[in-house]
């Protein structure tokens, strides 16, 4: 049977982006639908379901932060890979933007290689994260890898997939720390690199949703789960 097309949605307000990226990722095999504002990004986003997104954080109107929280924030993107176009090289645009679930980002102007080389590990590691795996309950937090839902007490922990998917890593190990090497390969794959800052950044967020005595830290090693 013939793998059905992964879906990407494209939103960016510069006519000559959308048509550069969607040229090189139809090329690539994918199934490309855009979106020139943040309002038509979640109109579309909700018609297509598509796989992973790819944001412009800076448009006029309702930026890309705004679209990604408002996505994050309905359970039909738990799963969707959000990624961010960002023209400008400051720390503050990504602490934004992984504050509110985005996955990776891409900095303009764009390489094309580079670019879909991004895209593809992105997809590639989604899938295999996505697999069938257990029920994981370590004292009175339960995670559902499956359903991808993390109760406390019976209560539900919103997380967006980045932080879900520390906190299953973490915790299907209890006691083990894992080195930030460790964590960056598992979650973000060896062909997307990211900053030390990322990961600060999701750790930090997770602590505050399910309490910083759970997410121990290892001084100069990496970090683990004790519960």
């Amino acid at each position: 049977m013939q793998e059905l097309q992964k879906k990407i949605l494209l939103v960016d307000d510069e006519a000559d982006i959308l048509e550069f990226l969607s040229y090189n990722l139809k090329k690539g095999g994918y199934r490309v639908y855009t979106a020139s504002n943040g309002d038509d990004a979640l109109v579309l986003a909700k018609e297509k379901l598509p796989d992973l997104i790819v944001l412009d954080i800076m448009m006029p109107g309702k930026d890309g932060v705004a679209v990604c929280k408002e996505l994050r924030n309905q359970d039909l993107f738990n799963k969707t890979i959000i990624v961010f176009l960002t023209a400008r090289d400051e720390d503050v645009s990504e602490i934004a933007g992984f504050e509110v679930g985005a996955d990776d980002f891409i900095n303009k102007p764009i390489r094309p290689k580079v670019f879909t080389a991004r895209i593809n590990a992105l997809l590639k590691r989604s899938t295999r994260s996505t697999a069938s795996k257990e029920f994981i309950k370590l004292g009175d937090i339960s995670i559902d890898q499956d359903r991808r839902v993390v109760l406390k007490d019976g209560e539900d922990i919103k997380l967006p997939k980045k932080e879900f998917d520390l906190l299953a890593l973490l915790a299907s190990k209890p006691g083990k720390v894992y080195s930030r090497e460790e964590i960056y390969l598992e979650l973000w794959g060896n062909q997307v690199f990211v900053g030390d800052r990322t990961l600060d950044v999701h750790i930090r967020k997770l602590r505050e949703k399910i309490g910083s005595k759970y997410i121990k830290t290892s001084k100069g090693t990496g970090y683990s789960a004790e519960f």
